[in-house]
């Protein structure tokens, strides 16, 4: 098993005892610009698993928005070789990509699933691994093989083995949730009849920042995942919000009032060493660290409307980063440190835009009319974020050119604050 396969799966046995039963649906709407034609055909054997492993990485691959998904269904045996490929009939077909696989139970009861993935107009081999894997990690043994054939053909890493956060309220109760990325394995992280907000990952995806009034007053907590210890790291005086975790996972930048007014504050991550990291006469709100760890973005409203502003990290003076419109808050940059995402105020309807940083370009990525809280895909292509659909919150998600998009609900509920986490390993 390699390294991040181990790690989410110790996560998600820690968390399993907490598993919740209601999980997010994905409903699908736009395309994806230069699709890939790829027919994923049924493994062979794979109906000795508790679930279809290929139907996972199908979902997975047309749910990015890259692929077309041909119809594989009817071939019978399913190959698990080249030599059992019919690649002049899957040329008709127009496929550019084909994988196929097979899974044997081993004699200690676990299972090996084994693939491979062909260039089809060159009948030419990829690529593939091979898995050793319990029943408990089917799916995000699925999702591996996912990122695999996404790196290969995209040339970039793919997230489908990450996991996202999200706070879920029904019925006058609050909850923290994580699941996979595709909405499925939800697990309550913790559950309060008091508010929580603004959860944070940790840049190595073992810990969240978060905010509760659990104290009956807002307090930043930071959890460990695999352990579940609950550490108050800002409990001070008056308001104590929006964490952020610097890139190297040392430090957390908060919001707080201890001192008058909503500031900017550092803080190690336990909490200790607390320095204001600037002076301001106005309200400072919502940083976000830049993937260099060198400055942070923020809300602040120091110029009469809220806009958007970058700091350096050791202080001084801050740099206005928005001008056009009248109220653009929430800032985002994404990981390849390329693309500035926020909500800005359109004629009365508060939208997910985008800035390039580089050619100060700004594009607003949704038809929607109450967008909040942007987290970016950890390879930059997609943006989640929270929005209202029938006076009810929901989740959504829209590719960083905004053809694409995708919403996540659950079903009776009001689903906020969505934080996309990192990669996990290697």
């Amino acid at each position: 098993m390699n390294r991040a396969i181990a790690i989410l799966t110790i996560l998600a046995f820690a968390l399993f005892a907490r598993a919740a039963n209601a999980q997010l649906s994905i409903e699908i709407t736009g395309s994806g610009a230069n699709q890939i034609p790829i027919a994923v055909l049924q493994f062979a054997g794979e109906s000795a698993l508790p679930a279809s492993i290929s139907d996972i990485v199908e979902a997975d691959l047309q749910r990015s928005g890259r692929f077309r998904m041909l119809y594989a269904g009817g071939v019978n045996p399913a190959p698990t070789d080249a030599s059992q490929v019919n690649f002049a009939d899957w040329r008709s077909r127009l496929a550019d990509a084909m994988l196929i696989g097979g899974v044997r139970r081993l004699a200690d009861g676990r299972f090996e699933v084994q693939f491979r993935l062909f260039d089809v107009p060159k009948q030419a081999q990829l690529g593939g691994v091979a898995y050793t894997l319990n029943a408990a990690q089917l799916r995000l043994t699925g999702h591996k093989i996912a990122d695999y054939v996404y790196e290969k053909l995209i040339g970039e890493r793919g997230v489908f083995s990450t996991r996202i956060a999200y706070i879920v309220k029904q019925q006058g109760r609050f909850e923290l949730k994580v699941a996979d990325a595709d909405g499925q394995n939800a697990q309550t992280v913790l559950a309060s009849p008091e508010p929580i907000l603004s959860p944070s990952w940790s840049p190595d995806g073992t810990r969240l920042a978060y905010v509760s009034f659990q104290a009956k007053r807002p307090v930043v907590y930071v959890q460990d995942l695999v352990g579940g210890r609950q550490i108050p790291v800002a409990n001070f005086r008056g308001s104590n919000s929006a964490p952020s975790w610097s890139p190297d996972g040392r430090q957390l930048a908060v919001v707080l009032s201890r001192e008058g007014g909503s500031q900017i504050f550092l803080m190690n991550a336990d909490g200790s060493n607390v320095r204001r990291l600037m002076q301001s006469p106005g309200i400072d709100t919502e940083p976000n660290f830049a993937p260099d760890g060198q400055s942070i973005y923020f809300t602040s409203d120091r110029g009469g409307s809220p806009q958007i502003y970058r700091v350096a990290t050791s202080g001084g003076e801050a740099t206005r980063v928005t001008f056009q419109g009248d109220y653009n808050v929430t800032p985002r940059i994404s990981p390849d440190g390329k693309t500035l995402t926020y909500v800005a105020r359109n004629s009365g309807r508060f939208q997910l835009t985008a800035m390039d940083l580089e050619s100060k370009q700004v594009q607003t990525l949704t038809d929607t009319q109450r967008d909040e809280s942007p987290s970016f895909a950890p390879n930059s292509r997609m943006v989640l974020y929270a929005t209202e659909v029938g006076g009810r919150g929901v989740l959504a998600a829209v590719s960083s050119d905004g053809r694409y998009r995708q919403r996540l609900s659950v079903q009776a509920a009001d689903v906020r604050e969505p934080a996309w986490g990192p990669f996990m390993g290697n």
